[in-house]
């Protein structure tokens, strides 16, 4: 038989990976690819005080890197591979982002509503 505290951590325990369970389903998941030294689409959308998780996809054969500063992320991504960028939720407003490799030219903006 199981005793109050053990049988009250087991709850906890339980409550605590269904919240992080929500938590996860909540994010909002951007597709993103990378090709030509472009973002495709240049300009993606999300909801404001929601994580984001960036799938971006890296068509060319060279590596690049994402990276933006106002996001405070950055991720080198294999010619050819691909990346999951994890975003903290952020305030509404514009953010950029861009190749390093390729600062001017590789340019996008993530807007957050």
């Amino acid at each position: 038989m199981l005793s109050k505290a053990t049988l009250l951590a087991a709850v906890a325990l339980g409550s605590g990976a269904v919240a992080g369970a929500a938590n996860a389903q909540s994010a909002t998941e951007i597709q993103l690819s990378y090709k030509d030294k472009k973002f495709d689409p240049a300009e993606v959308a999300a909801p404001a005080n929601t994580p984001i998780v960036i799938k971006l996809k890296n068509l060319d054969a060279k590596t690049m890197e994402f990276e933006s500063k106002t996001l405070h992320v950055e991720k080198v991504v294999t010619g050819s591979g691909e990346a999951t960028i994890n975003v903290r939720a952020q305030k509404p407003g514009r953010y950029e982002f861009f190749d390093e490799y390729n600062e001017k030219t590789a340019r996008g903006t993530l807007v957050v509503k």
